[in-house]
């Protein structure tokens, strides 16, 4: 929730444009003559540091009119921050060079979808609006994420169905809104995930077509022939903006912004290029148009949220609070570089022209970036659902193969320590994860005794499937890096293994 501006400086709005310091950019294009042609759902920290940045640098070189409406799905924050500066607000790119700050203009109003879900529908079935976005985290696409298949039985999806012109989830409102398109004779939109999860867009084509199914068997057969989804894979790392962001930023723009955005210098957008009812000109700023974007995401997934895991569980072990103070020690940064040059990168195949060892450096640079303080606790959370992908499958595909683990396990053990409750000097961990409450069951039951642990921890067949519990190659290196965790700290198994 961000707080009530305090500050005495006037606030940023279209009309302080021209007063700016001239170090900072803003839109020099005319954001009167843009038209509607995205509605964002889920708008938020990241969307404004990727998504609309690209589309902001897009309408800098004059290509196209494509204004973006933002939804709010819950709650009012951004709205209630950004309405009173015209849309406006600031992207603050930083690293450990200093920061550069540009106001971005592309964001033409912000709706709150639960005061006035029919204002919402309305942007949705404009014939300018050609595509629909999200980022509405993996809990807003209200499916099992086991299956990949719609929760039919979840409360706000019964809802849905039940009052289709008053939708409450993103789902909702998107079939809702295509069902009227349909009506009027109105192509239907391009439906584009930009969430951080596996194969985002198969994920929204099954789960929507199956939700039009229970609407109405017919409509579900045209959402499935007629609405495109293309998968992306996304990559900015977006830390929660603080107030002392908020003051440092106003402070440089000699304007108050109540809700700037923080970022580092990295950004990457891998889209694949199925847009029948049309699209910006992305590829013009940067954004990689492909025909399959599988292999970015997996790579992204093994080698940046992977590294970043392990970074995170043995950091945090470790008493180091960021991701940066963490690399910055030499064992560390050794262990993450050799875990993907050795372990993770040798799982991917990737299509020709793909510079892995280029992405690797960027990497590393970026996991030593001081200005972002992104903290090894924020991305220790939610593990049940992040180690699957992360660390689990590359590990099936090493067995495989029948390579060695060794570094991967030790990443699990991490996980496994952390997830204990109690840090290397007996203070409590701030455990968060949608299996929290079975995790401490199980680490009380384990009573500090690592094989105890590792064995129950095993059992959890939502994180470790039916194979790997069963696989001695796996068990058995996961059980002794975490005797070693216990009986010898993170920092020193780390360095010792550097």
């Amino acid at each position: 929730m961000q707080p009530p501006a305090t500050s005495s400086l006037p606030r940023l709005g279209a009309a302080g444009l021209s007063t700016l310091p001239a170090a900072v950019a803003r839109p020099a294009y005319d954001r009167k003559a843009l038209e509607l042609g995205i509605v964002h759902l889920g708008v938020g920290a990241f969307q404004r540091a990727h998504q609309a940045a690209y589309t902001d640098a897009l309408l800098e070189k004059r290509f196209g009119p494509w204004g973006i409406a933002g939804v709010s799905l819950r709650s009012p924050d951004t709205r209630d921050a950004l309405e009173p500066q015209d849309g406006l607000y600031t992207v603050a790119v930083r690293d450990a060079a200093g920061e550069r700050l540009r106001v971005i203009g592309c964001l033409l109003e912000l709706l709150v979808a639960p005061e006035d879900p029919q204002a919402v529908l309305e942007r949705m079935c404009r014939p300018s609006v050609r595509i629909v976005t999200l980022t509405v985290t993996e809990k807003g696409y209200c499916h099992d994420p086991a299956t990949g298949a719609l929760n039919e039985d979840h409360p706000d999806i019964r809802h849905d169905l039940d009052n289709p012109a008053s939708p409450r989830t993103a789902i909702g409102f998107i079939a809702e809104a295509l069902a009227r398109r349909r009506a009027a004779g109105l192509e239907p939109f391009t439906v584009l995930s930009c969430d951080n999860l596996p194969s985002n867009g198969d994920t929204v084509a099954r789960i929507l077509r199956r939700f039009a199914e229970l609407r109405d068997a017919e409509f579900g057969a045209w959402v499935g022939a007629a609405v495109a989804c293309p998968n992306s894979m996304v990559d900015r790392i977006v830390p929660a903006t603080t107030q002392a962001d908020r003051a440092r930023v106003s402070e440089a723009l000699d304007l108050q912004d109540a809700w700037p955005v923080v970022t580092e210098p990295f950004t990457q957008w891998v889209v694949e290029d199925r847009f029948p009812a049309g699209r910006p000109a992305w590829d013009e700023v940067g954004v990689e148009l492909v025909a399959d974007v599988h292999p970015y995401e997996t790579m992204k997934l093994r080698l940046l949220n992977g590294s970043h895991s392990t970074i995170a569980y043995l950091g945090y072990l470790a008493g180091y609070e960021t991701v940066s103070d963490t690399m910055a020690d030499p064992a560390f940064a050794t262990l993450v570089r050799n875990l993907m040059d050795r372990e993770t990168g040798p799982t991917l195949h990737m299509p020709p022209g793909a510079d892995m060892e280029q992405y690797k450096d960027a990497l590393i640079a970026r996991f030593r970036n001081p200005a972002l303080r992104h903290r090894t606790w924020q991305i220790a959370m939610d593990g049940t659902q992040k180690l699957p992908q992360r660390l689990l499958n590359p590990i099936r595909d090493r067995l495989a193969a029948e390579q060695p683990i060794d570094r991967l396990a030790l990443a699990v053990a991490a996980w496994m320590r952390y997830v204990a409750g109690i840090d290397e000097k007996g203070q409590p961990i701030d455990v968060r994860d949608p299996l929290a409450p079975r995790l401490a069951e199980i680490a009380a039951s384990a009573a500090g005794n690592p094989d105890r642990l590792a064995e129950a921890l095993f059992g959890l067949t939502a994180v470790f499937g039916e194979d790997l519990p069963r696989d001695p190659r796996f068990t058995g290196p996961v059980t002794a890096a975490l005797g070693r965790l216990f009986a010898e700290g993170a920092r020193a198994v780390v360095a010792a293994d550097a």
